[in-house]
């Protein structure tokens, strides 16, 4: 990959009008996982190379359990991103995180049931340190541009990650809050993990559209809530990102860009041959393949 490292972000449609994005093209990859959810729209913005996915496909037509999260993460690695912010859509867990807030997690939990949340298996295996999934550095970064544009800002937190389609019931809702998450949503996992893999910085920005259920004085979520709220954070988060993407550069100096290092626990020897193939992106810079350099 000779072009500069590029930030990548994943979120809903609308940051290709970001003002100031230059030279945008979309660009389709394809994965050894098949099809990410949509072409990638890719271009410039104070000069750093940006790369932009729509998360659900154009037009919002992928449900979060249909999600190809590993074509995804994949796709965004072979473009050359070094980094991924994540916009996405959450319910609050708590009183003081409103609708309309920025929240910045440091944690997740995984309550998924249906996703596949690794790119190993199949004759290699591999072991990635998970204990703190966010990037601090990237974090740092997203919280200072945030509180910038005058938005209230959380910094840290646990989102927990629901398979959904459906939003919770009241008795879900209920025993989440027990638990102590902060914000709830449907799609920073595997995303997260994957992009740990993946040996790419991560890190989301969230923003609050609701209560979830668990408020006993606000109506209980809605599309329609979620979709009016969201429209209403869509100028925030671009203007987040125009003070966050300028200052995004090499190097990195976080524990993110070598989680594989001592991650893989298969013997080299044993690697199934189909499988080292298929993971020569990650796997070349720790294992080169006959013949290749180490990276």
């Amino acid at each position: 990959m000779n072009e500069t490292p590029a930030v990548g972000i994943i979120g809903g449609s609308g940051l290709y009008e970001l003002e100031g994005l230059t030279d945008v093209r979309w660009r389709r990859v394809r994965t050894p996982f098949g099809a990410p959810s949509d072409a990638y729209c890719v271009g410039r913005f104070a000069g750093r190379r940006v790369i932009f996915l729509p998360r659900h496909g154009r037009g919002h037509r992928i449900m979060p359990t249909e999600l190809n999260f590993r074509a995804n993460i994949w796709g965004l690695k072979a473009l050359g991103a070094e980094w991924v912010i994540s916009i996405s859509a959450v319910g609050s867990m708590k009183e003081a995180i409103r609708p309309l807030d920025l929240v910045i997690p440091d944690q997740f939990f995984d309550a998924t049931r249906r996703r596949v949340s690794s790119f190993f298996g199949d004759g290699v295996v591999a072991h990635v340190g998970m204990a703190e999934p966010v990037c601090p550095d990237l974090a740092t970064v997203l919280e200072k541009a945030a509180r910038q544009t005058g938005a209230t800002v959380h910094r840290g937190g646990t989102y927990l990650c629901i398979e959904g389609p459906q939003f919770s019931t009241k008795a879900e809702s209920r025993i989440y809050r027990g638990w102590g998450v902060d914000v709830i949503g449907m799609t920073n996992l595997p995303e997260a993990k994957l992009a740990r893999e993946a040996e790419l910085c991560y890190a989301t920005l969230a923003l609050a559209t609701d209560y979830d259920v668990w408020h006993e004085t606000h109506e209980a979520v809605s599309v329609e809530a979620v979709v009016q709220n969201l429209l209403k954070n869509v100028r925030t988060a671009k203007d987040v990102l125009r003070g966050a993407l300028p200052t995004i550069a090499p190097p990195r100096t976080c524990a993110c860009g070598h989680a594989l290092a001592n991650a893989v626990i298969t013997s080299p020897k044993a690697f199934a041959p189909k499988t080292r193939k298929r993971l020569a992106l990650l796997l070349d810079r720790y294992f080169p393949a006959p013949g290749r350099r180490r990276g």
